[in-house]
């Protein structure tokens, strides 16, 4: 079969993120502590707690009672991103369109890049290794999974390649956990005594489909070679807003905070009118780490109420006042619409005519041309605190 899709895999990449090294992973059992407020499974492991046969996705009473000495580690999501973002951006710039999946595994197709990196597979490992500048596994394969398995069996400096069903059969059944749909039939197959995918593709399909749904027969698909086609990320500018609080803001204070954010978001000249699809709201706490929220919009708007109102409701979920504030967007939707109402009374056209009077002394004298008064902490002692100036959006 021929060889399409590469997989770039950095493994513990969560946890050396937020452990703040690589050197975490070589002093005992560690791994990544639920995120406050969510199930209380542990993220990724260290080499040491594998021994325990402890993995991603064990529930947190399930990994201490195997490995007492496990070290937690706090999660770090707004780091976590950043730092994938870095390293999604050195794989773009040797020419690649990336699937981004969960941090620490990216695929990407290789046959238009070979041309570009001297003609074979190599040179496009050797392009990606340059780019990213720090140890990673490659593995190449016919399809997504297959690309997944040979990274997963790969090391640093040797690449793997797996062409199809045949090379699989062999690896463990535990690669279906770096599959989302998949992750839960692990367990279930390992007591059936199905431990490898060979096990798993030589059972009858009807019969896999009968005990384990649409997820057996994705697994089945899986074992086989065969996987769904690669969904890359398109390619946009980032847009974001960030807001130090001078105290630890929370309740009221904090919701003026995230209006403040919106405002300047929308406010924006590269947003070139453009709504929001998809939005992402991230905080650093007081007592140490972070937040992260990622928010679709039931539709793309760029009405500041709305954007507030949805975005408030996550930021209820925060687990510990907040000494920062991060407002990002993650993809956009189409340019707002300038229609009108079908029995228009005169307020929509005065409304579009001031949006483009204020547009365009921001044109001639910048985001501060037109601002208005929003009360931040109206008790506070200090007149400073009492109110900020925000953009102004009719």
């Amino acid at each position: 079969m021929f060889v399409t899709i590469v997989c770039v895999l950095l493994p513990g990449f969560e946890l050396e993120v937020a452990a703040g090294g690589r050197s975490v992973l070589a002093q005992g059992p560690a791994a990544l502590a639920p995120e406050p407020g969510r199930e209380q499974f542990v993220g990724d492991v260290s080499p040491a707690a594998e021994a325990f046969g402890i993995h991603a996705g064990l529930r947190l009473t399930e990994a201490l009672a195997r490995c007492p000495s496990l070290a937690l580690v706090p999660p770090d999501p707004v780091g976590v991103a950043d730092a994938w973002e870095r390293v999604v951006a050195r794989l773009e710039a040797v020419g690649a369109e990336v699937e981004v999946g969960r941090p620490g595994q990216a695929c990407f197709a290789a046959r238009g890049l070979r041309r570009l990196h001297g003609g074979s597979l190599d040179g496009v490992f050797r392009a990606v290794r340059e780019a990213l500048r720090r140890p990673a596994r490659i593995g190449a394969g016919p399809s997504r999974f297959c690309a997944v398995a040979a990274a997963a069996r790969a090391r640093a400096r040797r690449p793997e390649v797996v062409q199809g069903a045949d090379d699989l059969a062999d690896e463990p059944a535990a690669l279906l956990r770096t599959r989302e749909v998949t992750r839960a039939l692990v367990d279930p197959l390992e007591q059936l005594g199905i431990i490898t995918l060979g096990a798993l593709a030589a059972l009858p399909r009807a019969a896999v489909a009968d005990r384990f749904g649409s997820a057996g027969l994705l697994a089945h698909d899986l074992a086989l070679g065969r996987d769904t086609p690669l969904i890359p990320r398109p390619l946009q500018e980032r847009l974001e807003e960030v807001l130090e609080l001078e105290e630890s803001a929370s309740g009221v204070q904090l919701g003026r905070a995230l209006t403040l954010l919106v405002d300047r978001l929308l406010a924006r000249r590269d947003r070139g009118g453009r709504t929001l699809r998809t939005a992402v709201l991230s905080a650093t706490l007081v007592e140490g780490g972070t937040w992260r929220e990622r928010v679709v919009f039931r539709e793309p708007t760029a009405d500041a109420t709305r954007v507030t109102l949805a975005l408030g409701q996550r930021l209820q979920l925060l687990p510990a006042p907040a000494e920062a504030l991060r407002l990002a967007v993650e993809a956009f939707g189409p340019a707002h619409p300038g229609g009108t109402r079908l029995f228009d009374d005169g307020v929509a056209r005065r409304r579009g005519r001031l949006r483009e009077a204020v547009r365009q002394a921001r044109a001639v004298a910048g985001p501060d041309a037109a601002l208005r008064v929003l009360e931040v902490d109206p008790d506070s002692r200090i007149p400073e605190r009492r109110a900020v100036l925000t953009p102004f959006e009719p």
